[in-house]
């Protein structure tokens, strides 16, 4: 039997994962996005983040990619440079298969390398039954905020949930000026 394997992304995954976010945002609530975006989108979205440093991985089984995560930056001003947003989008085949969990290990472990500071989720429809809220719970993110009523798709209103994970300290150890997001501040990468 195959394991799952989690790699970083290519610009050859980005047919798969185009498909993977359009089935989330056309039938899901976890992305506010009402419109899949193209592929050119999609690919300027990973661009963007690979030229920044930041993580894209991929789970793959048997060749075929079952979902993907990667971690942004939360907000563009300097001060927020040690905190980064996750996502995770997983193929409706695959989920309930450990999936969602394996990568947003090696997503946690990746940015931890890098010398972040804090992970934040912010999920869509945020219910406390959700299956992303249940995923970031058990990976140690502790809630951290609620926006009531701030989406509305799919002829409802929605909740986001903000939950946080510090790594590397956190708040109680002073930046490491060896870490990427250090190194790309000095560099003028902001």
């Amino acid at each position: 039997m195959s394991t799952i394997a989690i790699r970083p992304a290519t610009a050859a995954d980005l047919d798969r994962i185009t498909e993977i976010y359009a089935d989330a945002v056309t039938h899901g609530t976890s992305s506010y996005e009402l419109e899949p975006p193209s592929r050119a989108e999609m690919g300027n979205r990973f661009d963007a983040l690979a030229a920044g440093g930041f993580p894209y991985l991929v789970a793959e089984k048997n060749g075929v990619v079952l979902g993907y995560a990667y971690a942004g930056p939360f907000r563009p001003r300097p001060a927020y440079r040690f905190v980064v947003e996750d996502s995770v989008y997983v193929a409706p085949e695959a989920k309930g298969q450990g999936v969602g969990s394996a990568l947003m290990q090696a997503l946690i472990e990746t940015a931890r390398a890098a010398g972040f500071r804090q992970i934040i989720a912010v999920i869509g429809d945020g219910h406390a039954d959700s299956a992303s809220v249940r995923l970031h719970e058990k990976l140690g993110f502790c809630h951290s905020g609620r926006l009531e009523g701030s989406g509305y798709k799919h002829g409802r209103w929605l909740d986001t949930v903000f939950m946080q994970l510090s790594l590397n300290g956190g708040a109680a150890l002073p930046p490491d000026p060896d870490s990427l997001p250090e190194r790309r501040f000095r560099l003028g990468g902001k």
